[in-house]
């Protein structure tokens, strides 16, 4: 438990006052426990000697508890802690010393153990924030200068030598390494890096030198923006939270009514007092509802901490847990089942030469963010073609886009856009783009001055992991997986047949994709849309679970999206999904164990069949059990990976055989 300090002023400045550690308190409370029960009952002590030791062990004991007790009350509320320590007293008032001390030694033990434990999950991700170096050595003036990296600007020229951890996003402008990225996307293998590539802050440069031009502020890094999302998660609630709340909100209430009820009610019919009050003090101890707050909070917590450290951002315990409940998985295609850099790989003129159609395209293209568009781009640069300047440029969703160059309009897309610009397309190149739709191509038209020029034809590839991954959606027991693109038939039926998805819905324009959502949830399917956060953005927010490739350095996919798999690894979707599940099934567990000890143990205390030491062992045991079997998400992995030999499990980022 953190401690608070408080501070004083003095003559000579402030004196600060720090609480006792709750853990030793507690095993300070322990250690006069024993010492006070061997002097009564096997010593033979004196009373004035082993009563004040069971005075200091309720002090010890019940320090942290009675505090929080005396807050609670303040407020006119009644919890956990009042409850136990009602529960002390009576038992003192009883004459039992010794099972009021065990009551309150093992209840703040248990707190303590609580705090230890769920601490270590917190630093598995809090962990996150000591990855950036505390200095930078930056290239001002041609000379190399060490200042705070917190100082850093957009466009400094830094210097990451071996072994390195960088202190920003940047690119690379100078120099070839190898750089491990697992701290921010869970790969396991180092990246190959060179000049114009990406690299984010807190990943570590291996053997080569690199020369870095930063890209973002230290407060906006990738590191940053996923340690703020994880924050976040954390202070957000599951259902299951929820539930646990407002349940234990009205049980303490009614536990310590049920037990006033004990204690008043059988005296009226002739039942001893001093038996009453005992089994009342008893049924307190059993309805304290402990390990039932515990039991969603815990695992919620090393399920995000656990999520976080595989490359798998998650927007809050609401989210996974959601993951849990998938039963269809909708996937696009480009950037998602394909690695999203398609290539023009035919050119073709109807009207004009290839040189003039590729000039005008790219003049447009340059100021398009979509893929297609770079490699348009790119090829006209291969190519060594002039760069003209376009104005006007506009996109048509789920059509093309269109400008203006050199006083021409210029318009690239598909069939609708032109026929919408009243733009006869020629039968031949009609039958020309069919047949290279055929090959699982994807094709662009191209008009000038309201002429069709001709026609871009694009090839993506399959994502190594693709084919597999569906596999183990399947083996998982996720009933469809469903290919949804704005894609052209032939070109989604190619991919989707390489992938062995179950389903194709092809020429999607945004709108569809949502309307094709609803209607398998209207089905009562729970749908997980997975996608690149920018074009499926509606897609996404309306899905179950929006999940986004490709987090690091993708700022729409930070924000739209529940799930994010940062290291744009599909063999990272199962694993989530597959831990949301874990995470329902600890959660489940957690519920049945602690409602079923007070199950037990009320009935119990009520008919006296149970005594306060018993009550208090089986309560406290129970508290554990639930922290103990929350943290097993900490070590999580997949049946498919622990059925394998220890050699061949697969490590974040890493596909298997």
């Amino acid at each position: 438990m953190s401690s608070t300090s408080a501070t004083t002023p003095g003559s000579r400045g402030r004196v600060t006052l720090t609480p006792p550690d709750e853990l030793l308190l507690s095993l300070l409370a322990g250690g006069l426990l024993v010492t006070a029960w061997l002097g009564e009952r096997h010593l033979g002590f004196p009373a004035p000697v082993w009563q004040p030791l069971y005075v200091l062990t309720y002090m010890a004991g019940g320090w942290y508890a009675s505090l929080n007790a005396i807050r609670t009350a303040l407020r006119g509320r009644f919890d956990i802690h009042f409850l136990m320590v009602i529960a002390a007293l009576g038992a003192a008032v009883l004459g039992e010393f010794a099972e009021g001390g065990l009551l309150l030694f093992l209840f703040s033990l248990g707190h303590a153990l609580e705090h230890r434990a769920l601490g270590h999950a917190r630093r598995a991700i809090t962990s996150m924030q000591n990855l950036v170096p505390d200095k930078a050595l930056v290239l001002r003036d041609g000379m190399e200068k060490s200042v705070p990296a917190s100082s850093l600007l957009i466009d400094e020229l830094i210097i990451v030598r071996p072994g390195e951890r960088l202190p920003a996003d940047g690119v690379v402008t100078a120099g070839d390494s190898t750089v491990d990225q697992a701290p921010i996307t869970g790969e396991s293998v180092p990246v190959s890096k060179h000049p114009g590539s990406e690299v984010y802050a807190g990943t570590i440069n291996g053997d080569g030198s690199l020369q870095v031009r930063t890209t973002r502020l230290p407060e906006d890094t990738t590191l940053a923006r996923v340690i703020r999302t994880v924050e976040e998660a954390r202070k957000g609630k599951a259902p299951s939270q929820r539930f646990a709340e407002r349940f234990t909100r009205w049980f303490a209430p009614l536990a310590m009514g049920l037990a006033l009820l004990v204690i008043f009610v059988p005296p009226v019919f002739g039942a001893e007092l001093s038996d009453s009050f005992r089994r009342g003090m008893v049924l307190l101890v059993a309805m304290s509802p402990c390990a039932l707050a515990l039991s969603a909070p815990a695992a919620v917590l090393t399920g995000i901490a656990r999520a976080a450290r595989s490359g798998v951002l998650v927007k809050g315990g609401a989210a996974l847990e959601q993951s849990g409940t998938i039963d269809t998985v909708v996937l696009d295609k480009t950037g998602t089942l394909t690695h999203g850099r398609p290539r023009v790989v035919t050119i073709q003129a109807v009207a004009g030469d290839e040189t003039r159609l590729l000039r005008l395209a790219a003049a447009v293209e340059r100021r398009s963010a979509h893929p297609l568009a770079s490699a348009v781009v790119l090829a006209a640069e291969e190519q060594g073609i002039s760069m003209l300047n376009a104005s006007e440029v506009s996109s048509v969703t789920g059509q093309g886009v269109h400008g203006i160059v050199e006083g021409i309009p210029v318009l690239i897309g598909g069939p609708r856009l032109l026929a919408h610009n009243r733009i006869t397309v020629p039968e031949a190149l009609v039958r020309q783009k069919a047949g290279l739709e055929a090959e699982g191509k994807t094709v662009s038209l191209v008009a000038a001055d309201g002429q069709a020029l001709g026609l871009l034809a694009f090839q993506d590839t399959l994502r190594p992991a693709a084919a597999h991954m569906v596999r183990e959606l399947h083996a998982a027991g996720i009933g469809q997986v469903i290919l949804l693109t704005g894609d052209n038939a032939q070109a989604a039926d190619f991919i989707g047949r390489a992938a062995g998805v179950d389903r194709i819905i092809a020429d999607a324009l945004p709108e569809d994709k949502v309307a094709a959502v609803l209607e398998l949830q209207s089905r009562g399917a729970r749908v997980a849309m997975v996608g690149d956060g920018v074009n499926d953005a509606p897609a996404l927010a309306t899905a179950n679970l929006g999940v986004a490739m490709g987090g690091a350095g993708t700022d729409v996919a930070l924000e739209t999206a529940d799930m994010v798999l940062m290291a744009d690894d599909l063999s990272r979707l199962p694993f989530a999904l597959a831990l949301g599940r874990a995470l329902r099934r600890t959660i489940a567990a957690n519920l049945v164990i602690s409602l079923g000890v007070i199950a037990i143990l009320a009935p119990s205390a009520v008919f006296g069949l149970a005594g306060i030491g018993v009550a208090i062992v089986l309560h406290e045991g129970s508290t554990l059990v639930v922290i103990g079997n929350a943290l097993r998400l900490l070590g999580f992995r997949r049946a498919r990976e622990r059925s394998l030999p220890a050699g061949q499990q697969a490590l974040p980022g890493q596909h298997l055989p």
